[in-house]
Parts: structure tokens; C-alpha cells; sequence
């Protein structure tokens, strides 16, 4: 049984540079029948341009596989630190002149 579990795991490497994170406080989602992209986005008070920072590609099996995990993370997240309030009033508009990706692959 021990051995199976070793043969399974995945060997990953996290370079400093991605270590150190990206922040990102908005995110645009577009997708095709084939495929998911997720801009992560910086959006600044008082800068009228956005800057995508990283854009991630996954297929909708990868998609639906992200969201059931950031279900899991947020309600694990939730019961430590108690309910992650969403302040709408704080929130930036999406901007207006954004021309992200239509859904096509």
C-alpha cells in the first residue's frame, strides 16, 4: 500500500520566483467549448489601465476540479477564521473598455 502511494505522487518544483506569488485582486473568466481562460488581474485606485498578471489556461474538466477545491479551501477557511464577508459597496466596477478574450478557442 505504501508503495502505491509513492508510485502516485506527483515530484513538483516551485522556483523562487513563483514562490514569491502574484497579487492579483480581480479576475475575468472567458472559455470555449474546449477550454477555460482565467486572467488575474491588478486592478489600482486612481490607474485608469488594469494589468492582466497572469493568465492561466485549463481544460472544463481542470475548471470544475478548481472550483470543487476552492469550495473545500473556503469552507475550511471559513470554519477557522469564521464567514469571508463580501463588501459590495468596496467593490470596483468591472471595467468598461476591457477586451479580454470572447470564449474562442
Amino acid at each position: 500500500m505504501a508503495n502505491e502511494k509513492l508510485e502516485n505522487q506527483i515530484n513538483i518544483e516551485l522556483t523562487e520566483d513563483v514562490a514569491e506569488g502574484v497579487y492579483a485582486n480581480l479576475a475575468m473568466i472567458a472559455h470555449s467549448n474546449s477550454e477555460f481562460v482565467i486572467d488575474f488581474i491588478r486592478l489600482m485606485p486612481g490607474v485608469p489601465k488594469a494589468k492582466v498578471k497572469s493568465r492561466i489556461v485549463v481544460t472544463p474538466e481542470h475548471a470544475k476540479r478548481l472550483l470543487l477545491a476552492l469550495q473545500d479551501n473556503i469552507r475550511k477557511y471559513e470554519e477557522n477564521f469564521g464567514t469571508i464577508k463580501h463588501q459590495t459597496q468596496d467593490v470596483h466596477p468591472f471595467p468598461m473598455n476591457f477586451s479580454g478574450p470572447m470564449g474562442e478557442a
